[in-house]
């Protein structure tokens, strides 16, 4: 029976975890979870897995958890909670899906401690990525992509030498916004972006997702995953989103991973790799009435957000982190309908362009730099 630590336990992922988790009460256990606020969720899944490990970093969920659950959980509290959290669940996998650039610190923690990490934070490689693969080498931890992109090329490239793949192809269903004319961009609303044609995310991802940083990030992520160069990583539009995306081998063959859109199907991979299990209540793509695949090129007028993210990985040192950082504080803006949805691609611009980039990546240098790039971002608002 594997112990399973899951950060960001009530996030769209998390609860796809927990059901995953359900469905196999004889492979997995619900060792210890970690969210922000969400208190109540929390106190259910305590109490239905009798979860002895927990960590609110809301200081005041912390306190309503703690009355909820009483002396038979622990609860931490703060981000200085996610590590003692770490250093007390004797987990053997962590499934690392907070929001944002809160997971890189937790992530390198339970490396540290030699835990597997399920990774479904995109910006923890995005950020950190050349700290985080040297340090899981060191230890020899296993990094597990649960982005449904990245567990698909992941699961390609079994049993596959380095020198035989010419290319990752990286699909995207193109978002909401995708056959929208570019004339429009300008007063797309929230509201809009929030309505994925494929996906069940939650607001932040949904909104990367309209913009298409969400495969910027992949993009840069794929690098840091699977050691491919930027010139062999593209980018395809999927909108069916049934390819999850794609190998192409130096003889021209091509091999994808196809299924329906359901998280759980990376996220259980990752939980029991190499073995495969069944998914509660999974279905198989009905051939009789799946139609036609569609391919398209993004449109970098429409999604400058691409380039951009090219351009941070290629400059390399500490401008991923601060697109990163960027994104986020934009990101929020548009949610709280303080900026326009063009202004996000803006304000990155505008702070990769300011930034004076550091190649000595630590902890330090990047906490230093995620710090800057938001001070800048929201000095644009």
């Amino acid at each position: 029976m594997k112990d399973i630590l899951i950060l960001g336990s009530t996030g769209s992922i998390g609860t796809q975890a927990v059901d995953v988790i359900e469905a196999h009460p004889d492979a997995f256990r619900l060792a210890g979870i970690a969210a922000y606020s969400h208190w109540q969720a929390v106190a259910r899944q305590v109490q239905d897995h009798q979860v002895k490990w927990a960590c609110m970093v809301d200081e005041k969920a912390a306190d309503e958890l703690r009355r909820a659950v009483g002396p038979a959980c622990t609860v931490f509290s703060g981000s200085e909670g996610l590590l003692k959290l770490i250093d007390e669940c004797d987990a053997r996998i962590v499934l690392t899906s907070l929001v944002g650039a809160a997971g890189i610190e937790p992530t390198l923690h339970a490396i540290e401690k030699g835990m597997d990490i399920a990774l479904a934070n995109k910006e923890t490689l995005v950020a950190a990525g050349e700290l985080v693969m040297k340090e899981a080498a060191a230890r020899g931890v296993r990094i597990l992509p649960v982005d449904s992109e990245h567990g698909a090329i992941f699961q390609c490239l079994q049993g596959r030498q380095e020198r035989e793949v010419a290319k990752l192809l990286i699909t995207a269903s193109g978002g909401p916004h995708f056959r929208r004319p570019v004339s429009e961009f300008s007063s797309i609303t929230v509201e809009q972006c929030l309505k994925h044609p494929t996906w069940n995310m939650g607001g932040k991802i949904t909104i990367d997702s309209a913009t298409m940083f969400n495969k910027g990030l992949e993009v840069i992520e794929a690098h840091w995953l699977f050691h491919m160069p930027f010139d062999k990583i593209e980018v395809v539009i999927q909108p069916q989103s049934i390819i999850h995306s794609m190998i192409e081998f130096i003889d021209g063959s091509i091999l994808a991973q196809l299924g329906l859109p359901d998280m759980r199907l990376p996220i259980q991979y990752a939980f029991t790799y190499p073995d495969r299990m069944t998914v509660r209540g999974a279905r198989p793509i009905d051939w009789k009435t799946l139609g036609s695949l569609e391919f398209f090129p993004p449109d970098d007028e429409k999604f400058p957000s691409i380039g951009l993210a090219y351009e941070a990985g290629r400059i390399g040192g500490t401008m991923p982190c601060v697109l990163n950082g960027a994104n986020e504080v934009a990101v929020y803006a548009f949610l709280r309908k303080e900026i326009s949805f063009t202004r996000i691609f803006d304000i990155v611009r505008t702070v990769m362009e300011r930034h004076t980039v550091s190649h000595d990546v630590t902890l330090a240098s990047i906490r230093q730099a995620d710090a800057w790039a938001r001070r800048c971002a929201a000095s644009l608002l």
